[in-house]
């Protein structure tokens, strides 16, 4: 029989296992478990970026701005075209091979109307059409303009026996017949308004002179320009 006061030996008996798996009770409720490493941690390399893309946008808002004040305060004005001469040599077309020989020389006068701007033109080029229809073109020196300031600027266009189509030759012939014929002149150039130290961005200048008309001779294939200065449209 055995000995009620004999004390017990074996194996201790195994801790109280949790319901769902779950880990033995915590002396410490309140202590939590640590978290993975990407969890909430603080990154650097993405605050960096969040920082520098913040300050490319406040810089080009302020640089926006100022540029805006600039343009405000100066107000630049387009320069004023007009075709103050034309004379016409060698001219010649021909119905048959479609094509138009001539030599045109064209005299622009450019009028700056800014008081605080002075103006640099880059990259001038020149053509010559009849209606829509292209008969030569050229390129003019660049050349710059202070304020209030008056410019002549030439540009001489060539063409031999250049084939410009039945329509343009047929019309021209025709208009020749009458005694005067009407051209078109473009011009294209790179502009930039300039205060002191201040430069304004580049712009696109586009000059159409249209409705140029040409009064020929009856010899020699001569014509000169009729009815004065002709007025010419911009845009910057």
């Amino acid at each position: 029989m055995t000995d009620p006061t004999r004390p017990v030996t074996g194996y201790p008996a195994p801790p109280y296992a949790q319901p769902n798996g779950g880990y033995p009770y915590s002396a410490n409720p309140t202590q939590t478990q640590p978290r993975g490493p990407y969890s909430n941690a603080y990154n650097p390399r993405a605050a960096f970026i969040r920082r520098f893309v913040g300050a490319m946008i406040a810089l080009f808002v302020i640089v926006g701005c100022i540029l805006l004040v600039v343009w405000l305060i100066l107000r630049p004005k387009v320069p004023d075209f007009r075709v103050d001469s034309l004379s016409l040599s060698n001219f010649n077309v021909s119905s048959a091979s479609q094509s138009v020989t001539g030599t045109w020389s064209v005299g622009f006068m450019v009028y700056n109307p800014n008081k605080k701007l002075s103006i640099r033109y880059d990259d001038v080029e020149s053509s010559i059409y009849y209606g829509p229809g292209f008969i030569s073109g050229t390129r003019v020196p660049p050349f710059a303009q202070g304020t209030k300031d008056r410019t002549s600027v030439n540009a001489t266009f060539s063409a031999a026996n250049s084939f410009v189509g039945a329509p343009v030759a047929r019309g021209i012939d025709a208009a020749r017949a009458r005694g005067s014929v009407s051209f078109n002149v473009k011009l294209l150039a790179r502009v930039e308004f300039r205060r002191g130290g201040w430069r304004l961005r580049r712009r696109l200048l586009r000059v159409l002179c249209s409705g140029v008309v040409v009064s020929l001779s009856s010899k020699g294939g001569l014509g000169t320009l009729a009815g004065g200065s002709r007025d010419c449209q911009v845009v910057v």
